[in-house]
């Protein structure tokens, strides 16, 4: 018997519907988008984060759902961290050369948590880190903050790179409810 199941996700954010449909459709998973916007809590945890919405859709819609949530931190900073998206419109690339300049350690990283919850409040959960690096100037003009971040192993930053070449790297939390899925089946 073939396994399968479908799961909403909790996103409006196409890049996180692409890259959890290119792992899910290898386990004949389906997801399904939940476009609605759903209130997150204020938190420094990327997993509380996904774990709170998560569970409150799973428990309102009466579906199986995942909610990812990521974080970005300048070691150095400290931030900003699941206030990215607050940040970033705040403080151009620009403006953030100019508060790492002379700083050698400019290191970074993604922490991505995913959370799968199902209506009866058992969840699945799985967080992972990218490490990335600042670079010393804007690469890409008008990329936001992915003109000036690059993935530790690689050579070019974000917004130099096709989104679809990152699914694996950003999928992994997927990758992992995936395979518990099936395993718990």
């Amino acid at each position: 018997m073939i396994f399968r199941m479908t799961i909403y996700l909790v996103t409006k954010n196409p890049f996180k519907l692409s890259a959890a449909k290119s792992v899910f459709d290898k386990y004949n998973i389906e997801i399904e988008p939940l476009g609605k916007e759903y209130p997150e809590i204020q938190s420094d945890s990327s997993l509380e984060i996904a774990r709170s919405v998560a569970l409150q859709v799973a428990k309102d819609t009466g579906k199986p759902v995942i909610r990812e949530d990521h974080s970005f931190f300048i070691n150095y900073l400290g931030i900003p961290g699941p206030y990215m998206s607050y940040i970033d419109k705040r403080i151009s690339p620009e403006r953030l050369i100019e508060l790492l300049d002379g700083i050698v350690d400019r290191s970074a990283y993604f922490e991505v948590s995913t959370v799968y919850a199902n209506p009866d409040g058992t969840t699945i959960e799985h967080t992972f880190k990218v490490p990335a690096e600042i670079t010393d100037k804007v690469v890409v003009k008008d990329a936001g903050w992915d003109g000036l971040i690059r993935l530790s192993h690689e050579k070019r930053v974000l917004a130099e790179g096709a989104e679809e070449e990152r699914y694996e790297i950003f999928g992994e939390g997927y990758r992992k409810i995936a395979e518990t899925l099936i395993k718990n089946k």
